[in-house]
């Protein structure tokens, strides 16, 4: 008779032990690869924290807000004036080219007016105004490791203001109209001249009166800015009254000037 049985080449037993014991070795293996990249991503952490500087837990010394280097500039501002309300006054935004042929500058010019339209529906109590204002930020910007507002400008004698909004908490809240925190610009004639206002310098105001109350911006929610002239006001011995104005304006920066 024929023997259908078939004999195994050798016992069950051993090659499950065989098997055991290359499971073990892999996942020792594994392990050790694991705990080798633990290993090394916490030596590169140290490594990193020990090499950090000053410069790595604050913000750069300036920061550029506007630039107008280029048309593309013009796109980031609107212009107003009394115009809106029935004055006669008139303003204009251009860039120009200083002759480099790799810079160029920002014009704001205009006509300062004090009268005021014929018939106009607006009961308006003053005239002679114009502003050059952004357009709202995409979003915020945070200036909070800063202290000062810079700006690079060649002008005509006259006094301007410089305009910070930021989100609305002063005003009563779920109104759409910015807080604005203002201070005066004087802008020599002919000459380059870097204008350096401390953020506490910068005044609570509501449709350009100040707020007659201790208050404090809070320069992470800034989401505008302006640059503004009237022809009256001012710091004295600047130029006043009607007429024409002219402020050439290169850039406007953040600094950070306490060290």
């Amino acid at each position: 008779m024929l023997n259908n049985e078939v004999k195994p080449c050798g016992r069950l037993s051993d090659i499950k032990i065989h098997f055991l014991f290359l499971g073990v070795f892999l996942q020792e293996k594994l392990d050790m690869s694991r705990f080798r990249s633990l290993l090394q991503a916490s030596l590169n952490a140290t490594k990193k924290a020990l090499t950090w500087n000053i410069e790595d837990l604050v913000p750069p010394s300036e920061r550029y807000i506007f630039n107008f280097s280029s048309k593309e500039e013009l796109k980031r501002w609107h212009l107003y004036s009394d115009s809106e309300y029935g004055g006669l006054s008139s303003a204009a935004l251009e860039i120009k080219d200083t002759g480099n042929r790799s810079t160029s500058v920002g014009v704001f010019s205009g006509n300062l007016s004090l009268d005021v339209m014929e018939g106009s529906k607006w009961n308006m109590t003053r005239s002679g105004f114009c502003g050059m204002r952004s357009k709202k930020f995409d979003g915020f910007i945070d200036l909070d490791g800063y202290d000062t507002i810079a700006l690079k400008l060649k002008g005509d004698g006259r006094c301007y203001i410089s305009t910070i909004y930021t989100e609305n908490w002063v005003n009563h809240p779920g109104q759409d109209e910015d807080n604005s925190w203002q201070a005066f610009v004087f802008v020599p004639k002919e000459n380059w001249y870097i204008a350096k206002i401390p953020l506490s310098r910068y005044a609570p105001t509501w449709r350009g009166n100040i707020i007659n109350a201790k208050m404090e911006m809070n320069p992470a929610r800034i989401v505008g800015m302006s640059l503004s002239v009237n022809a009256e006001g001012g710091v004295p011995g600047a130029k006043s009254g009607p007429g024409d104005f002219e402020v050439e304006v290169d850039w406007i920066k953040a600094l950070r000037m306490m060290q």
